[in-house]
Parts: C-alpha cells; structure tokens; sequence
C-alpha cells in the first residue's frame, strides 16, 4: 500500500528471478516530444477560442469536419489495410471485456444513485464518457512513438479496437438517453419500437460507424489494397485529422470548468476515477487472464503494459457532441474532457518511461521511494501546518463538519511526522523506537481515511458554515427609502447559500479524493497478491500511492487553506486597488475614452430598450419599491442584442457602464459582477 518498509523483493519477481528487460531500441525520447506536439496543439486551440479568435459558431464547423469527413476516411483506410493475421485476438478480448465491465458498472451504479428526473441519460453518457477514449487524435502520437520500432503490429489495435465503443457500447448509451427523452417530453405510446428505432438510425447515420463497416467489407473485396485513385484522395482527409482534431479538442475547452457545481464535481471525480484508474487497471488484468499462457513471457508482459497505457487515454470529445445532442450532463462531460485530457498526460508519460528504463535492483527502487516519501511528507507538513492555523484564525475548527475535518488535518500531520521520523528510526538499531514510530506513522496514516466519512456524514445535511455579515449599509438611504433594504438581503442569502455550497463541496471533494486514494492503495495490494511478476507500472502505482498517503496535506491546503475572509478577499481588494491605480496613470486617457464612448452609445440606442426588457419594480421596504436589475440579466441582455459576443465580453461592457456612471449597484458596495446582484439606472 504504498508502504516504505515494504521488502525490498516487491521490485523483483516473486520467484526471485529477475524480470524480463525491455529491448533496448524502446526509448521514451520519441514520447515527451509527441506529448508535446499533441498538448501544444490542443494548446494553441484553447487560445484561439479563449481570444475568441475563432468564435464557437466556427468551432461547430470544425469539429463536423472533423467528425464526419477526415477520422471516417482515416478509419476506412486503415480497416481496408488492417492486416488481421498479425492481431493477438485475446487482446482485443480483454480491451472489450474491460469496457464492456467499465460501461456496466457505471450505468448500474448511476442508475442507483441518480435522481428519477434525469437516470437513465445520466447512465448513457457516464457509461460512454467511461468507455470512449480519444484513440487516434492523441492516443495513436504516444503509441507510434513508444512501439513503432519494437512493436509495429500495436498500432493497428488502435483501429480495430475503437469500434467496440462506437458499434456495441456507445448504442447502448443512445438507448437509456432516448428512453429518458420519451420518459420525460413524449407520449409514452408505441415508446420501445420508437426508441429502439431511433437508436439505430443514430448508429446508421454516424459515418464513423458507417465507414468503419464499409472498410471491412472492402478489406477482403480489395484485398487489402487501396486503389491507386483513392489513395490520394484518402491520404489528404486522414492525414487532416490528427492536427484538426487537437486544434478542436482545444476549442471545446473554453470556458467548460466554469459550469461546475457541487453535484457535477462529485460525478465528474467517479467519472473520472472510472476512466483514469479503474479502466487502464482492468485492462491490464484481463490481458493477464486471457492471454496467459498463449504467448512468450516477454510479448505476453508488453501486451499487458500496452493494455494499462490504452486504458490511460482520455475520454474523446465527440462524448460532449453527444451530450449537446440531447441536451443532457453537458456541464459534467465537457469539464470532464477537459480535467481528464491533461490529467492523463503526466500518467502516460510515467507509465511510457517506466516500460523503457532497464529494471534497476531493488535497493536503488526502495531508497527512491522513501526519498520521494521523505520529501513528500515535507511539503505536506508545511501545508498542514498552515491549514491549521488558518483554520483556527477563522475560528471554524468549532463548526460541523469543521470540527471532523480539524481532526483530519491533525491526522494528516502526525502520519507525516510519523514518516519523517521512520526515515531516520529506521537506520537506527532501538526496536522500541521503531515500533513507537511505526504505530504512530500507520494509525495516523489510516486513521485520515476515516475521519473523512465522519465528515461526509454532515455535509450535505448541515450548513453551519455561513459567516453572519453586516445587511445594514454608510450608503443604503441614498437609493431606498426603508432604513433595512429587502433587496440586499435577498442579495446576502443568496451569497451565504453560495458560500454554503462551496464549503459543503470541498468537504465533498476531499472525502471523494481521499476515496481514491484508498482505492489505489487497494489496487496495489492486489496488483501484488495475484500477479507472479507485477511489472514496472506496479512501480508507478507505488510511486502513485505514496504521493497520494503522504502527500494528503497539500489536498487540504488546495481546499482549506487558502480562506475567503482571512486571506483571498483582503489580498484581492489590495491587488485590485494597485492595479487601478497603476492602469489609471499608464493608460488612463485611453481607458476614459472608451467608457465614454460605451456609455454614449449606449444611453443614446440602446437604454431604453434595455430598460424595457430587464429593468421591474421591487419591492426593498415594507413601504417602498425602486426599479432594479439583476447583473446576470444583463449580462444575457447585452449578448442577446449583439453588444458583446460572449459572458467575458458582456461583463467587460457592464464594467464599462459602471466606470461611467450608467448604472450602480443599489449600496454603491459592489463592482458589476456576472451575479445576482441588484443594480440600478442612475
């Protein structure tokens, strides 16, 4: 489990033979090199959409090029060329069997857990965000460079087997979506023939399917040759995918993560955990039971390393194309494309350097692993440290659930200290010493594994974290009649429901991060209990598990050590301040010219349209009303009516309105914010 006095024979095989090299020609100098073209091009199309240099309307068009004319042509040609004597069948096998059990797991455990409303499209679409890996865009770059030279015959497993998701799995997933779509909008007459109807006519109308049959066909009728008039013509669609495709990936990226909430954080960690974790370790397994014994040791451990590296891939963005589709989970799908492509890109780049170093001895192996636990648990002390003081500054350490998570932290501290200690314990010849450490560094380290279900118990039931605020504003005459304005109350429940929301999620995500640590420590146990020769990436799982016990501090520091009150807002409001200042002496004059000129334009075409859309009497006293607006309203408004192409530039323009005295919020206290927040015609 990730344990430093684990026997040093863990990094051999289990009898006592040394395992099998890698050949020498694999190097990994070919992967960080293909890693980086395929990040940097993904890179650039998230510029692109961010400076809204090709706006989303483009994108659409792109991403139909992308999906309908060049990965169809690059998949017909390679099924027509597939040469299916060289394929080991058993692979294939085990990659179906792992998806085919992924797929199902998922769907079962969502279909239990998920609100009746919305089930069984949830259950689709996680079932297919599970399953469905962007194999050729930037999966095919990683395995080309890593086995061109060792393993040639690994790319074409590529093709054959992305099929299973887009003929078996992925119907399926259509299936519980059409069944939610007449469950909920359509008379329920005649609802399995049409559902089942409108299942196969998705299937039939997707080209990739389509092409990827008609390749099969092809491939015995040609036998297995191109046409020389085709060859050209299939070369300039396929050889347009792969950058296409990156460039896309990059322009779906923009502005995902800004849609999450608590419930879709909490989906989009299992769902990610399922692809990330669960899957790449199931396809290894199945390697290893169904293609044991069926070939040489050394081609039967490269296959099921392949298989770990494949189930590493990302989810493909066509899943979101999907969920835009029927209108479903797009929150949970896009951020999760989005967490997921660049988390996997550290996890491939590790397991690809671990299957080319030579196998080291094991005393080299187990000193690194308690270097990386020492400095680890470093770092992870320094963290914790901080996050308890700021938790007791901020005097929530006596608040539920805060009181279990001081415990936590406490825990989390004393297994680091416990591990600093062992470091040094372990050299010395004094047993009592080392079992005192020993017991100390295990029934902390387990006891952080328990605190947090104590926690999650209260989360979602208790919210006692909201911090009492003034409502009673130097100002609030000059706008309201009442000496206690409703609307600013309404404004100020509404921010303690928001700070209620965020604090129940952070307790949320670190009980479910904490619950993948567990797993992977799980993983590891029975990685080594059934596996003769568990291999170099059981070395990655280790090196994984101690970062993920040790390293428990900087968690908590990420969510609770960086306070609103205490640290983010007073730092924020200094920052703003020196920046204004700064930008009124650098480019004051340009900067007044501009909101002179969105404030005349404004006040001369478009207020009074304005007004008449947003602008409704409220009620802020007992014996007073004032004409006011929502700030969100007019962030849709002004994009409605084309002054502004997106929230960033409508929130721009508002700012701009402010500045200029147009408009202002009801207590003068607040800058133009994207919010429900009340603001006024001067």
């Amino acid at each position: 489990m990730g344990d430093l006095s684990v026997n040093n024979s863990i990094f051999s095989s289990r009898d006592g033979s040394d395992p099998p090299s890698v050949p020498p020609c694999m190097s990994v100098d070919k992967v960080l090199p293909a890693l980086l073209e395929c990040f940097g091009i993904i890179l650039c199309g998230y510029v692109a959409g961010r400076t809204n240099i090709i706006p989303a309307t483009q994108a659409k068009g792109l991403g139909s090029f992308v999906s309908k004319f060049a990965l169809p042509a690059l998949l017909f040609k390679n099924m027509v060329l597939l040469d299916f004597g060289d394929v080991i069948w058993p692979f294939f096998f085990s990659i179906l069997v792992a998806k085919v059990t992924v797929f199902f797991f998922v769907c079962v455990l969502t279909l239990l857990v998920a609100d009746r409303e919305s089930r069984f499209s949830k259950a689709g679409l996680f079932s297919i965000f599970a399953t469905q890996s962007n194999d050729f865009a930037l999966g095919f770059p990683i395995v080309e460079a890593l086995y061109r030279n060792t393993h040639p015959e690994y790319l074409q497993y590529i093709y054959l087997v992305a099929p299973v998701s887009l003929m078996v799995l992925n119907p399926l997933g259509f299936a519980l979506c059409e069944v939610q779509k007449r469950r909920t909008g359509e008379p329920q007459q005649q609802r399995k023939l049409r559902v089942l109807g409108s299942v196969l006519l998705q299937v039939v109308k997707n080209p990739i399917v389509f092409m990827v049959v008609i390749g099969v066909i092809s491939h015995f009728l040609l036998g297995q040759k191109i046409p020389p008039f085709m060859e050209e013509f299939l070369d300039g669609l396929a050889n347009s995918f792969g950058g296409a495709a990156l460039f896309y990936l990059g322009l779906t990226m923009v502005g995902q993560l800004k849609k999450l909430t608590r419930s879709t954080v909490v989906a989009l960690i299992l769902l990610i955990t399922a692809k990330l974790l669960v899957m790449p370790l199931i396809c290894r397994g199945m390697v290893e039971v169904l293609d044991r014994g069926s070939r040489s040791s050394m081609n039967h451990t490269s296959l099921s390393n392949y298989a770990f590296l494949y189930g590493v891939f990302p989810t493909a963005p066509s899943v979101a194309i999907y969920a835009s589709h029927y209108n479903m989970e797009l929150e949970v799908v896009t951020s999760g494309m989005v967490i997921g492509t660049f988390l996997s890109a550290p996890i491939m780049y590790v397991s690809a350097w671990l299957l080319t170093i030579p196998w080291m001895d094991s005393d080299p192996l187990a000193s690194a692993l308690q270097h990386v636990s020492f400095n680890i648990s470093i770092i992870s002390l320094l963290a914790l440290v901080w996050s308890v003081a700021v938790m007791l500054l901020s005097r929530k350490f006596h608040r539920i659930p805060h009181i279990f998570t001081i415990n936590l932290f406490v825990a989390q501290l004393l297994a680091c200290v416990g591990m600093i200690a062992w470091i040094f314990m372990a050299e010395q010849d004094n047993f009592l010493g080392q079992v005192l450490t020993f017991t100390l560094l295990y029934g902390s380290l387990y006891s952080t594994f328990i605190w947090p279900g104590e926690s999650f118990e209260f989360v979602c039931s208790i919210t006692s974290d909201s911090t009492p605020l003034n409502t009673t504003w130097s100002t609030q005459h000059q706008q309201c009649a009442s000496t206690s304005c409703l609307l600013v109350e309404d404004e100020q429940k509404e921010t303690d429901r928001q700070n209620t929301d965020i604090q129940s999620t952070r307790h949320v995500l670190v009980c479910l991060l904490l619950t993948v640590s567990l797993l992977a420590n799980l993983s590891s146990c029975l990685w080594w209990l059934f596996n003769k020769d568990p291999g170099r990436l059981y070395l990655e799982l280790q090196f994984f598990c101690v970062v993920a016990n040790f390293g428990q501090g900087l968690i908590s520091f990420a969510f609770f050590g960086l306070d609103k009150h205490l640290i983010i807002s007073p730092f924020k409001k200094r920052l703003v301040s020196l920046w204004q200042g700064w930008g009124q002496e650098v480019t004051g004059s340009a900067a007044s010219e501009e909101i002179r000129l969105t404030c005349t334009q404004f006040l001369t075409y478009h207020k009074e349209q304005c007004v008449r859309d947003i602008v409704h009497k409220k009620r802020c006293g007992e014996r007073s009303t004032t004409e006011t607006f929502l700030g969100s309203d007019l962030v849709r408004w002004l994009q409605s009516v084309g002054l502004s192409s997106g929230p960033g530039d409508a929130l721009a323009y508002g700012s701009r309105l402010l500045e200029g005295g147009v408009i202002q919020h009801i207590t003068l206290q607040h800058s133009f914010q994207d919010q429900a927040l009340h603001y006024r015609f001067t």
